[in-house]
């Protein structure tokens, strides 16, 4: 009568004392249901077992000082950093105190700045520059609406502009910094966030032709 042969079990296999090296191939098993997801199993060779785990690192990854170069060392130093103006808007910035010794801004650097905020323009009287936005409205009911508006934006950064109703549906706005004589960063940080302000509702409606 013949004996009954059986296969070992893969755990019941002796381990080798020396570990020898295994070529490692990404398999994707698909899944009739799942067909994108699917699950994944790593195979050395004909092995779906494979091996699990960490491994050390070669003699040359050692003298290479690799764990030094990369991220999550214990040694690796953290920096946070904070954005400067050019990547930051105006909107977003503090005005800060102006002393009366600082001088007012270049026109250069004005020129420059006068890109990051929107329908303002360089105006220069008798020799100091200042920040002009002009407004027409529907009517004066909404002209005070925006002064108003305008105000709260001013009170929160606490650099005030000078308001102008030139007439009953226009609003003007200047913006300088009185104690230099001129432009400060100031100006522009206000300028920015009164841009911010919501005007839909207090602006002419556009006619919408069929």
């Amino acid at each position: 009568m013949a004996m009954a042969t059986t296969t070992p079990s893969l755990f019941s296999l002796p381990l080798s004392p020396q570990p020898r090296a295994r070529s490692f191939q990404l398999i994707h098993l698909a899944s009739p249901t799942r067909p994108r997801l699917g699950r994944v199993a790593l195979a050395a060779g004909g092995d779906l077992l494979g091996d699990f785990g960490a491994r050390d690192p070669f003699p040359a990854e050692i003298e290479s000082r690799f764990g030094e170069k990369v991220l999550g060392n214990m040694d690796t130093e953290h920096k946070i950093l904070i954005p400067n103006v050019s990547a930051l808007s105006l909107a977003q910035l503090e005005c800060s105190p102006v002393s009366g010794l600082d001088p007012p801004m270049t026109e250069d650097n004005a020129q420059k700045l006068l890109r990051k905020v929107v329908g303002w323009r360089l105006s220069d009287e008798a020799g100091v520059l200042k920040l002009q936005c002009l407004w027409k409205l529907r009517d004066f009911k909404c002209g005070v609406e925006l002064i108003n508006r305008i105000y709260k934006v001013a009170e929160a950064a606490g650099h005030f502009p000078n308001l102008h109703l030139e007439q009953p549906n226009q609003i003007r706005a200047e913006l300088w910094t009185a104690s230099i004589g001129g432009l400060s960063m100031n100006d522009f940080i206000v300028a920015a966030k009164i841009d911010e302000i919501r005007t839909s509702d207090l602006v002419p409606k556009k006619r919408i032709w069929a």
